[in-house]
This record gives C-alpha cells, structure tokens and sequence, in this order.
C-alpha cells in the first residue's frame, strides 16, 4: 500500500517533514486506518529536548505534515478519485495548534492519528493526537488549504 506522500509529483516532494526527496528530512509515511490516518515514527538521538525526551519542535513537524496529509487524501476521498489523478491535491498549513500533554519520551515509536473534523472545498480541519508506548502524549490541530497558486513553481 501507497502511503499518501508517495502519490506527491516531485516538485512536492521535497517538505522537511514529509518529502520522500529530502534526504536530510523525516519522510514521514501516512496511511489510512479505517476513518482515521496514522504514522509511525521512531525519534532519533539527535531529536533530544532534554536526555530522554523528543523536542517539542519534532512533534510539531510529525502533526502538521501528517495533517496536511491527511487533508489531501481525505479530499480525494470525498471526490472519490484515487490520489494519483489529475488534477492534483495539495494542502498547505494555515493555522496549527499543538498541545503538550506529557513528556514524550525518546527511543520508542511515536503513532499519530488524524481525524478530519471539517471538510469544504479549500479547506480542511484535521484534529490528531501522538502516542507513545500507547499514552497521548500531545494532540493537534490543523487548518490545511488549498496549495495557493503564487507557491506553484513553474
């Protein structure tokens, strides 16, 4: 199975956080679960807050690229067109929230779960929440529109 950030073209592909082209980056893989989206994401060393902890920044990141993400798949759901059709969906961060519930700890595996509480036409809202060793650690929420035009390369 294609994770949704696999059916981004290249000149979509090279975010930080979810670009399969950066190789310095997270390249994060979000899939479908039912009605929600997860990832999984394993932290390294260097994404240390405090000794044993993630850098809040990290969670941010794993939020937000997983929502915009999410945004995207869940408007080709609702169109009922597969991800690799024309023409193609992307979203953008307009606003992202991030509550810190708990220390998240380092060297175990983060899940993050998306929820679309809003869908319209150039708008998404997606709500999601990061787990470690099963325990919400931090939720979030996401504002992701339409890729403006003045951002497309041509």
């Amino acid at each position: 199975m294609k994770a949704f950030q696999d059916y981004y073209s290249e000149d979509f592909s090279h975010c930080y956080g979810c670009g399969r082209l950066n190789e310095h980056g997270l390249q994060i893989k979000s899939y479908w679960d039912g009605e929600e989206s997860v990832v999984k994401f394993l932290p390294n060393e260097h994404h240390i807050a405090i000794p044993g902890f993630v850098y809040g920044g990290l969670i941010a990141s794993l939020i937000d690229c997983h929502c915009v993400g999410t945004a995207a798949a869940a408007t080709y759901r609702k169109e009922g067109r597969e991800m690799d059709t024309e023409p193609s969906l992307r979203f953008v961060t307009a606003s992202l929230k991030v509550d810190y519930l708990a220390p998240t700890p380092l060297g175990v595996e983060l899940e993050i779960r998306g929820k679309v509480v809003e869908i319209k036409e150039k708008k998404v809202v997606v709500d999601a929440k990061l787990l470690a060793n099963n325990k919400v650690c931090a939720t979030g929420n996401v504002v992701a529109v339409r890729l403006p035009e003045n951002m497309i390369i041509k």
